[in-house]
């Protein structure tokens, strides 16, 4: 198992990694989305499940260019479904309740304890403020003491502000369960190890053998 006495920083992405919420958020989007008829909703989350990690705010936009009918195919002929703003406010209560009732991932006050000297933060595709009135709710906030970061900031965006500003020390590990989490941090220099438990990337095996990635089944295995 990986030695984390060295690391100034642990990263980790939430979906996925710290709660149980990719079903959550794919089900959001396929009910945000049913307005413009189930065959738009199925292309939407079919690329917000092969884009892991990005915003809503660009999955939407992607889904109004290239998916509804002025566009693409897909969609109910004629059907003035929701606009982008209206898109991301059904989306938010769909998704909120769900972040509010999904599993979070067990070992994390023992990981907290293990890594003292570390400094924790989030740094995810979700909403900041949802995220963070989320953590608060559920009390696990107080863990992540480097922060909570999210859209409409990309991830590439948070580590590179992060770093710069000191909140990110060296060496620091991120926790991610998407190609882009692993993009993001090796840009920036970070080390990483994916976290399979809950991920919905559907040929992890074969990226993290291709790219020679450590792999755990959830953050709690860090922590024995």
């Amino acid at each position: 198992m990986t030695n984390l006495s060295h690391y100034g920083t642990l990263v980790f992405d939430c979906d996925g990694v710290v709660l149980d919420s990719n079903q959550v958020k794919t089900a959001a989007f396929r009910s945000a989305a049913m307005p413009y008829g189930a065959a738009a909703a199925d292309a939407l989350v079919a690329y917000h499940v092969a884009n892991g990690g990005i915003s809503r705010y660009v999955k939407f936009a992607h889904f109004l260019e290239r998916i509804v009918p002025e566009h693409g195919a897909g969609a109910v002929p004629g059907c003035d479904g929701p606009d982008h703003e209206a898109l991301l406010q059904i989306y938010a209560e769909t998704v909120r309740d769900g972040l509010m009732n999904c599993g979070i991932a067990t070992g994390l006050e023992q990981l907290r304890s293990k890594t003292r000297g570390a400094n924790w933060l989030i740094v995810s595709g979700g909403d900041q403020n949802e995220l963070r009135e989320v953590f608060a709710a559920r009390g696990i906030s107080d863990l992540f003491d480097g922060g909570i970061f999210g859209s409409p900031d990309t991830k590439s965006m948070i580590l590179d502000r992060e770093l710069s500003v000191g909140n990110i020390s060296g060496p620091a590990l991120f926790l991610g369960d998407s190609r882009l989490d692993h993009e993001a941090a090796s840009a920036a220099g970070l080390d990483f190890i994916f976290v399979h438990g809950w991920t919905d990337l559907a040929d992890w095996p074969t990226y993290v053998e291709q790219n020679d990635i450590i792999t755990i089944a959830g953050v709690g295995d860090l922590a024995s």
